[in-house]
């Protein structure tokens, strides 16, 4: 097919690589809305992450009992497994916006909502306790799942004396043939049509994925590339105009525009190579995790390739045998509103560890109700765990202690800081493309 090709004179072929969809979990499809509350997910998470902790509790402390909440007894050590909850004293309420006695404060919106006055409460069928002693508040948010090692003090308080978690989920061996290098370009936040967007250097990028950039050395690596994943963020609509009135035609045109303008952009590298597309928070799509993939019919030019794929947020594939599993960004901004930790990776990596997406759903960050099944719990550990839309970017190797390894990514915006990431499917290693487009006056 000529359109794989890079140069045809020189004969260069671009690479390829075997892929598996796995966003079967993510797709909401037989699922109905009839009123159901959101504990159902609460139940199916602990009953699912019980059944676990319980079986590493004999290989952690096989002399202690295990208790349910209700069956604490003072001063008797035991394990308690259950779902944490935060009280967080500078946690919005939304009641308060609607509150008659409304004070002359301003209701400030923090970027961070952790208070030294926060605690935590252990919770499972049988009822709660509050907890005392070594966990972290600042650590933990409402939703994660784990067994507590403490006893029952006087005051009716659990007193934590130690804290098992479910640790990095069992990994499918990464495939031993000696493997060749071949590239994947991670990209987010391309936010086409909005102020901040440089269509010149979205263009940039695309040129240089396709080949029609550079010299034969630049052309040589950039046959080496073998998939493209847009992590969400990739249209900027105009706002304002989204005011339930009905659109004059030019006000359509407005809004159709950056679409279009993106269409013809992916429709370049569609042409060339497989290209992956998830929703983010600001792009039209569903709001609620996990948000479902794009309309094939906003991109006519590039859904008209079979290498155009529209992906669910979180999305799930396999290149190579090699697992990739990332989200849009929103399950780690919530993490960093209602807890702490020294950089964006290590909540990324707190994760992995409480093996589970997206811990603060359904409670500070939107999700579909289901009922019988959580699908942010991680079942199978990633080699390749991406998150989109951050600040800057960042990269680190993490270690299972069953030999697991976890190549963790931030991928930041494009359109503030012109990067794209790059990962080599043959090391796990990661490096960056910085796209700048300053012109000296």
């Amino acid at each position: 097919m000529e359109a794989m090709e890079i140069d045809s004179e020189k004969n260069l072929q671009r690479k390829h690589s075997t892929y598996n969809l796995l966003d079967e979990r993510f797709e909401i499809q037989k699922e109905m809305y009839r009123g159901q509350q959101y504990s159902q997910i609460y139940f199916a998470r602990l009953h699912m992450m019980r059944t676990l902790l319980y079986s590493l509790v004999p290989n952690w402390k096989p002399h202690l009992p295990v208790c349910t909440v209700l069956g604490l007894e003072k001063d008797k050590e035991c394990i308690v497994v259950g779902t944490l909850y935060k009280h967080m004293k500078l946690k919005p309420c939304i009641l308060d916006e609607y509150s008659k006695t409304r004070s002359t404060t301003p209701l400030v919106k923090p970027h961070n909502f952790v208070h030294p006055d926060d605690h935590l409460v252990l919770e499972d069928e049988s009822g709660r306790v509050k907890l005392a002693g070594m966990l972290s508040p600042s650590v933990y948010v409402t939703g994660s799942i784990v067994g507590l090692h403490g006893k029952e003090t006087d005051a009716g308080d659990f007193l934590v004396l130690d804290v098992l978690e479910a640790g990095l989920p069992p990994q499918i061996e990464l495939p031993l043939k000696s493997r060749e290098d071949k590239y994947v370009v991670f990209v987010s936040g391309l936010r086409v049509g909005s102020s901040s967007s440089n269509p010149l250097q979205f263009q940039l990028l695309v040129d240089h994925i396709t080949g029609h950039l550079g010299d034969e050395k630049e052309q040589g690596i950039a046959a080496q590339i073998v998939h493209v994943v847009i992590a969400g963020n990739s249209i900027e609509v105009p706002r304002g105009l989204l005011n339930g009135q009905n659109l004059a035609s030019k006000d359509q045109s407005r809004l159709s525009e950056p679409i279009k303008e993106l269409d013809i952009l992916l429709t370049q590298i569609a042409a060339g190579l497989p290209l992956d597309i998830m929703p983010g928070l600001d792009d039209p799509a569903n709001f609620a995790l996990p948000q479902q993939p794009l309309n094939r019919c906003l991109f006519p030019g590039s859904s008209a390739y079979n290498t155009f794929r529209s992906c669910t947020n979180p999305h799930c594939f396999d290149l190579d045998d090699i697992r990739f599993l990332g989200t849009s960004g929103q399950n780690i901004d919530d993490l960093e509103k209602y807890s702490e930790a020294k950089d964006k990776l290590e909540f990324v990596e707190r994760t992995l560890r409480w093996r589970h997406l997206a811990p603060t759903a359904p409670n500070t960050l939107g999700c579909y109700p289901f009922t019988d099944r959580d699908p942010f719990l991680i079942e199978s550990c990633p080699h390749v765990y991406f998150i989109g839309n951050q600040d800057k970017y960042d990269s680190r190797l993490v270690k299972g202690s069953e030999g697991q390894m976890v190549r963790l990514i931030c991928i930041p915006k494009f359109c503030e800081t012109g990067v794209a990431v790059v990962l080599n499917l043959g090391t796990l290693e990661c490096h960056t493309l910085s796209f700048g487009t300053h012109f000296s006056s």
